[in-house]
Order: structure tokens, then C-alpha cells, then sequence
């Protein structure tokens, strides 16, 4: 028989970076974590205080739709920083000019390190799940005696492609320079504007070489690593991801979007429908442009009418989520597009929305998040590419995987990761890549069978029995092991069995 200890819950605390987009997946998978095995696992997502309602409503949303699972919050102090207001602990809600201050702080040991271990020792857990960001926390789940496994929430074709950039030395390059990406499987490489670089590559100014080399050390320590992402999406650049660390397992447990296996609601959503929702319902099949640009994108406000103005121009319906709930259209704008057009500020259920069938494209940023969620509702995307590193991810859609085009056409302009670099994309290109990709036998034609597939893929292998339903439950059993392994030590050592576990016991 099992002793009180062995038998007692697999406590998780998961530990994500300071951003919306990355909450939101961390979240998603402890509420996969939970679902997958109840009857052992008790998951807990640590934030920041401020970062805490972002969890709350994550998980109220899992809610609403038929998917809870019991999954607990913990919040430490986030540190005082010169230039951020208190409260403001989050990139979706910093001025975009005080961006950076967030991602320097996050990887400053020295300010970060001392409340995460406070509460990490605090909750003394079996496992930590931790985002790459606060690699010291292996070093803290070391000295506990406790597995760590680092939790990316971009892909491994991103990754590995980070990976090489960090080792080229293109910090002096030329602003009209290209870098060249080799594609998994060969064939012609894959070829990127310097200017379209992620910041940290181009310039080295937040992420110093230091701290990049410790960053890669440790993980070689680490318990394992996990992605959301799965084999069939990305199956060349995952074979590479899992040899760059050879003897630790690489568990692809994605997209984490789509609902447990065990999971029992219709994802329709509790009560009445949304207005957007409604919206939809009276519009024909793959009818509507989605525009959203995710919460981390500053769009500037000339951009927006030049938009609003080519949506306008295209003719074709559009349903269109814009973050600035201040901005508004052109004089007319709305008299003028009528029915054809809705606007939502703020927030909006982007997952039902692209599982509509009304939906016929997606107008997407290439956040990681909004790629799965496309694929996974089966949507073709026209990419528009802003920051960090979604212009690598948006070679993936278009020239890996083609089920996506170009909203700017090669050539036509400057595309930067700075946006004083930018160039405006002008309403009749706008007007002109919308109504092109729409038409019968267009580009989202083209690329709507293949999307379909990987849809479909998609949602097996997340199903009971599917690849990354599979490495969910290896990673949870692989961490129950590691726990047990670290009893039978801790009883063999008596002496060196900690006060919080004694505790417990």
C-alpha cells in the first residue's frame, strides 16, 4: 500500500512571463495538465499580482464553455521599475515606448529571482513549469530536489530559427541585409530582411550574449522541455528542436487552444451569443474577413484609416477587433460600410470567431496563439507581421506550410519590427490583397485544403490517443516519477529531508 506521501497530489506551479500571450498558454495547459489526470494533479498558475485577473479570466472563459477544471492561482510581488506605474506589470497594457522595460526586468535575476523563490519555496511544489524567461528557476528546482521543465509558447520553426540567428553575427549588418534560414529537409533557404529581425537579434540591447549562454546552459539542465505545438504542423523543425538537447524529452502537447480530450462542453459558449457572434450568424459561408491583431501590436492610428479605407475599398464583409477602444473611422466610415462591416474594440472571443463557419480569413499578426487557433479552426490566413518574431513565423504559413499570403506584397514597401521603420501599407493595397485572396479561386482558395488537413490533424492529436494527448501524459508521468525517485532518496537521507516536506508528510 502506498504511503500518505506517495499518494498525495502531483503539485505543479507553472510560471509564465509577463505578457497576455503567454499567460493565456500556460494557463491552457494546466487546465490540460488538470483535466488529463484529476485524480492527481493539482496545477497552479504563478503570476505576477497584477497579472493574476488575466488568469481569472482564462479561466473563466474555459468556464463558459464547458471546460472547467479546477486550477489554482498563487501571485508574487512584481518588482518596482524605474518608468513603469504600479500596476502596469504586463506587456499588453505598458506604453509601447515603455515595452522594453518589461522584457529587461523579466530577465534580471537580480530583481526577479528573490519573489519567485520566495514563493516557490512558499508552495514547495512536486514540479515547476517555467517559461524560458526565468531560467534560474531550474537552478531553484534543483536545489529543492524537484523537476523543472521549460514551457515555450512559440513553436519549435521559431525556435530553431532564433537559435541560428543568435549564432550569426549580423549585429553590424546593414538595414537592407538578408539572412538566410536553412529549411528542415533542405531545398532553398528561406530568406529574411535584416529589418525584419526580432529587436534582441538585431540590436543585442535587452538580451546580452551572458545572459543568452546561461539562458542555454541551464536549459541543458532542465527536466525536459515543452512546446505548444504538434508534430504534424511542424514535423521537420520539431526532429530538430528535440536533437538540440539530445538527453532531456521534448514534449509537444499543443495546440493548446482546443478543449481537453476529456473535456464535455460544445465550446458554444454559455447564455446569449456575443453581437459579433450574431453578426456572423446572418452572414454566408466563408463570407467575412477577421482582422485581429493580438494584444501585444500597436497598430498607429494613420495605419488604422488607411485600413479602414481599403476594407471599405474591398467590398467584402469584415468583422475587425481593434485594441485602441479610443480610435475611431474616417468621418462616414460606418454610414458608409453599413451591415457589410463590424467593429469591435477591445477584446473578442477570437476562437468562436474563427470556428465560424461565415469566417473565410484571417487578417492575423502571426502571433503563435492566433496561428494555432487559425489552423485549428481550419481558417487561411493573410499575414501581416508587426513585432518580435512574427515575421518568422509568418515564412511558416506562407512559404512552408502555404496555407497563407502576404497581405504587403514583396517589394512594395519597408516592413520592420520597428515602427518608425515601417512603411505605410496604403488602402488600395489593402483593398487589393483582401479581394484577391477572397475570390473563387484565389489565394484562400488555394490554401483552404490544406488548412482543412492540418485542422484536422489538429484536433486528432489532441483527442484521446492523439500524439500530443500522448506526450501530456508522459510528461505527467515522467514528473510523478521524478517525485517518487526523490522520495526514495529523501527517506534513504533522512537528515536532508526539508522542513516543508516533513511538513506535509
Amino acid at each position: 500500500m502506498a504511503s500518505p506521501v506517495q499518494s498525495r497530489n502531483l503539485r505543479i506551479l507553472l510560471m509564465p512571463f509577463f505578457a497576455t500571450s503567454h499567460i493565456g498558454p500556460f494557463t491552457n495547459l494546466a487546465v490540460h495538465l488538470a483535466a488529463a489526470r484529476p485524480d492527481i494533479v493539482e496545477a497552479t498558475v504563478a503570476v505576477s499580482t497584477a497579472n493574476a485577473a488575466v488568469v481569472q479570466s482564462a479561466l473563466a472563459r474555459q468556464q463558459s464553455s464547458g471546460r472547467a477544471t479546477a486550477v489554482r492561482i498563487a501571485t508574487y510581488p512584481f518588482p518596482v521599475v524605474n518608468g513603469l506605474p504600479p500596476g502596469v506589470e504586463n506587456l499588453s497594457t505598458v506604453k509601447a515606448a515603455d515595452a522594453w522595460r518589461i522584457d529587461a526586468v523579466a530577465f534580471d535575476e537580480a530583481l526577479m529571482r528573490p519573489g519567485q523563490e520566495s514563493l516557490i519555496r512558499e508552495h514547495s511544489p512536486d514540479a515547476i513549469i517555467s517559461d524560458m524567461h526565468f531560467f534560474w528557476n531550474i537552478d531553484i528546482a534543483a536545489d529543492l530536489g524537484v523537476p523543472c521543465v521549460a514551457f515555450q509558447v512559440i513553436g519549435t520553426f521559431a525556435t530553431t530559427a532564433i537559435s541560428h540567428l543568435t549564432d550569426l553575427d549580423i549585429h553590424g549588418a546593414a538595414g537592407g541585409g538578408v539572412v538566410a534560414l536553412p529549411r528542415a529537409g533542405g531545398g532553398g533557404d528561406i530568406l529574411i530582411p535584416h529589418t525584419e529581425l526580432p529587436e534582441f537579434v538585431r540590436s543585442q540591447q535587452v538580451i546580452d550574449r551572458p545572459v543568452l549562454d546561461r539562458l542555454t546552459s541551464m536549459l541543458k539542465r532542465c527536466a525536459g522541455r515543452a512546446v505548444n505545438t504538434f508534430f504534424d504542423l511542424e514535423q521537420g523543425y520539431c526532429e530538430i528542436f528535440t536533437s538540440g538537447i539530445k538527453t532531456r524529452p521534448s514534449y509537444f502537447v499543443g495546440p493548446l487552444s482546443l478543449p481537453p480530450a476529456t473535456a464535455t462542453g460544445d465550446g458554444a459558449g454559455a447564455g446569449h451569443s456575443p453581437p459579433c457572434i450574431e453578426w456572423l450568424d446572418r452572414m454566408p459561408s466563408r463570407s467575412v474577413v477577421f482582422l485581429c491583431f493580438g494584444s501585444l501590436t500597436h497598430v498607429s492610428d494613420a495605419q488604422l484609416v488607411e485600413l479602414a479605407l481599403g476594407l471599405e475599398a474591398s467590398g467584402k464583409p469584415f468583422l475587425w477587433v481593434i485594441r485602441d477602444e479610443t480610435w475611431s473611422p474616417p468621418d462616414g466610415w460606418m454610414d458608409r460600410v453599413g451591415e457589410r462591416g463590424m467593429v469591435v474594440k477591445g477584446w473578442a472571443p477570437q476562437t468562436r470567431i474563427l470556428e465560424h463557419q461565415a469566417v473565410g480569413a484571417f487578417v492575423t499578426h502571426c502571433g503563435w496563439n492566433s496561428v494555432l487557433e487559425t489552423v485549428s479552426a481550419g481558417v487561411p490566413a493573410l499575414t501581416w507581421p508587426m513585432v518580435f518574431e512574427q515575421f518568422i513565423i509568418e515564412r511558416l504559413l506562407t512559404e512552408v506550410l502555404a496555407i497563407g499570403e502576404r497581405l504587403f506584397p514583396e517589394r512594395a514597401g519597408v516592413r520592420s519590427t520597428r515602427s518608425e521603420e515601417n512603411d505605410l501599407v496604403p488602402a488600395e493595397v489593402v483593398a487589393r490583397a483582401v479581394t484577391k485572396f477572397m475570390e473563387p479561386g484565389g489565394g484562400g482558395d488555394a490554401a483552404w485544403g490544406r488548412v482543412k488537413e492540418l485542422s484536422a490533424r489538429a484536433r486528432a492529436v489532441m483527442a484521446e490517443g492523439g500524439a500530443s494527448h500522448r506526450d501530456l501524459h508522459s510528461l505527467i508521468d515522467n514528473l510523478v516519477q521524478a517525485r517518487t525517485e526523490q522520495q526514495r532518496h529523501d527517506s534513504s537521507t533522512p537528515q536532508k529531508i526539508p522542513q516543508s516536506l516533513t511538513a506535509v508528510a
